[in-house]
């Protein structure tokens, strides 16, 4: 019980930490950032439901004022801009990451992330956002997906990392690879 409290806090402290790596923030008002890739190696690493948990610990952290979210950024104020959907998305992002690395054990745990990290961190992620922006913007669904093909590059490239990195703690702590044990 220790430990998973532990790695809980661990992980929403990765996210904070990735908060810190400076935005950029495109036309459409959603800014390019590092914290989806601690929402994806939360699900990957830590498991579906333990990686949600992370992720909530965070958000409420968020939610209760901490300027968490990059660009400094904390409060309830957050759910009324444009990243709200992304916002609330976070915690099934992670779950659905670390859902696909639980349970596709005959695969590569690499394989298995990235997998996993498209399917939670893009196309959920994605899901959220985009009914988000819809209706913060006042788009329509087509409207605002197109307006997150920008991000798609690097979305990607931050699921390949996070398969690099959850290979990589398999390779030296399989222990600490909760997602699969």
């Amino acid at each position: 019980m220790e430990r998973n409290v532990t790695l809980i806090a661990l992980f929403a402290a990765l996210i904070a930490v990735l908060g810190l790596v400076p935005q950029i923030t495109l036309m459409s008002g959603v800014p390019i950032t590092a914290q989806s890739l601690g929402v994806m190696l939360c699900g990957t690493v830590l498991g579906g439901r333990r990686g949600a948990l992370a992720v909530l610990l965070f958000l409420v952290l968020v939610f209760l004022g901490l300027p968490l979210l990059s660009g400094g950024r904390g409060g309830l104020g957050v759910l009324a801009g444009p990243t709200v959907g992304f916002i609330v998305g976070f915690p099934f992002a992670a779950f659905v990451a670390g859902l696909v690395v639980g349970q596709w054990r005959s695969a590569p745990v690499a394989l298995a992330s990235f997998v996993g990290c498209i399917l939670g961190g893009i196309v959920v992620l994605y899901g959220f956002g985009v009914v988000g922006m819809a209706w913060k913007l006042g788009k329509t669904l087509e409207e605002a997906a197109l307006l997150l093909t920008p991000y798609l590059t690097g979305d990607l490239l931050k699921c390949a990392i996070a398969a690099l990195v959850t290979r990589g703690i398999e390779q030296v702590r399989p222990w600490t690879l909760i997602s699969r044990s």
